[in-house]
C-alpha cells in the first residue's frame, strides 16, 4: 500500500509538471474535497461494520481511554519539539502530528488548507511514523508493556498495523488498538485545522 502511494505521488508530480494546466488547479482542489469526504465516509462504514467494537468497549476498564489519551499528549508534544527543530510555526507542526499516521487524509487536508508544501510535509511526516511503528512495534512490548505497543502507530492500530500488534502483544489487545485507531481517525479531520487556525 504504501509502494502504491508513493507511486502515486510521483506520478502525479509528473503528470502535474507536463501534462496538466495550472488552469486546472481549482478543479483539482475540488476533486480532493470530494475524496476527502470519501475518506471519512469509509472510516464511518469501518466502525459500522465492526459492531462487536462498541460492546467491548465500554466492558473494558479505562484504560481503553487511556492509550488514545496518552498517543494524542506524545504525538502532539513530538510535533512541538519537531517544529522547534525545523523551524516550522507552532500551530502548523501541531497540526502536522495531529495526523496521528493517517498521512492520505492529514496531508490533503493541509494541501487545501495552505498548500502543497506543508501538505506533503504532513503526508511524509505521517508515512514515515507508520513505518517507524512497523520496524518498532516488536520491540516495544519486550522493553515497556503491552499497551505501550498501540501508541506508535496511532490512528493505523485499527488497521495496517493491527495485525503486527496482536502477534507482538496479545489477542485482547485488538479491541484496545482498534478503538484507539477508530478514535484517533475520527478526530484527525477536526485536530488537523483547529490546531491550524490557533
Amino acid at each position: 500500500m504504501t509502494r502504491t502511494i508513493i507511486g502515486a505521488i510521483i506520478l502525479g508530480i509528473l503528470v502535474g509538471m507536463g501534462f496538466v494546466p495550472e488552469s486546472a488547479l481549482p478543479m483539482v482542489s475540488e476533486i480532493t474535497g470530494i475524496i476527502l469526504i470519501l475518506f471519512i465516509f469509509s472510516i464511518g462504514i469501518d466502525l459500522g461494520i465492526n459492531k462487536y467494537i462498541f460492546k467491548d468497549i465500554f466492558g473494558n476498564d479505562l484504560i481503553i481511554f487511556l492509550i488514545p489519551l496518552m498517543t494524542i499528549i506524545g504525538s502532539l508534544l513530538g510535533g512541538l519539539i519537531c517544529g522547534l527543530i525545523f523551524q516550522i510555526p507552532a500551530n502548523k507542526s501541531l497540526s502536522i502530528a495531529s495526523g496521528f499516521g493517517w498521512y492520505s487524509l492529514s496531508g490533503a487536508i493541509l494541501t487545501n488548507i495552505d498548500g502543497p508544501e506543508i501538505g506533503t510535509i504532513a503526508f511524509l511526516s505521517n508515512i514515515f511514523r507508520e513505518l517507524f511503528s512497523v520496524v518498532t512495534i516488536p520491540f516495544i512490548p519486550k522493553i515497556m508493556n503491552k499497551y505501550t505497543a498501540i501508541a506508535p502507530a496511532g490512528a493505523t492500530s485499527m488497521d495496517t498495523t493491527l495485525p503486527i500488534i496482536a502477534e507482538v502483544t496479545s489477542k485482547d489487545m485488538v479491541v484496545y488498538a482498534i478503538f484507539n485507531g477508530a478514535l484517533l481517525s475520527f478526530l484527525v479531520p477536526y485536530f488537523v485545522p483547529f490546531f491550524y487556525y490557533l
